[in-house]
């Protein structure tokens, strides 16, 4: 899974014994399996706490939602400081094309939600959003540090 990531590489806990190899994941606190997507997952986390400050306390993986009945899943949701969903954040594997069927899932998730930000990445590319109501929308095209989106909403 060594592919160029536009994210810096990091180490991870890896278990390569058993059917499947897993990896573990210090936000759930828990081995899962090493999908792709969850590479590109647990490289994001990693970057987003490292590099741009988000705590791992204002962060939940694999948040459960109910829409329309249905029970979903956003692969991770930050919160601000004042524990108010503010970013979600949807991870595809390397050879997911971002595109519009990407952002409508996200957006759906967004419905329920609301939150101000959404980021979604395949590893090789991040598309980052600004989707606040009473702000000017539009994708940037650099992700601010936590403390700069939290002043933001």
């Amino acid at each position: 899974m060594a592919e160029e990531m536009i994210y810096p590489a990091y180490s991870f806990k890896i278990n390569t014994e058993g059917a499947k190899p897993q990896i573990f994941d210090e936000f759930r606190k828990k081995w899962v399996v090493l999908s792709p997507e969850e590479w590109i997952r647990q490289h994001v986390l990693t970057y987003l706490q490292k590099e741009k400050g988000f705590p791992a306390g204002l962060t939940s993986v694999e948040a459960g939602i109910e829409l329309n009945g249905l029970n979903r899943r956003c692969d991770v949701i930050y919160f601000s400081k004042e524990h108010q969903p503010m970013m979600i954040v949807e991870c595809k594997a390397p050879d997911v094309v971002i595109d519009q069927s990407v952002f409508d899932q996200v957006w759906i998730y967004n419905m329920k939600l609301k939150v101000p930000f959404l980021l979604l990445t395949n590893g090789k590319m991040q598309v980052f959003a600004r989707v606040s109501e009473g702000a000017k929308p539009g994708f940037m095209a650099e992700l601010p540090d936590f403390e700069t989106l939290n002043s933001w909403i």
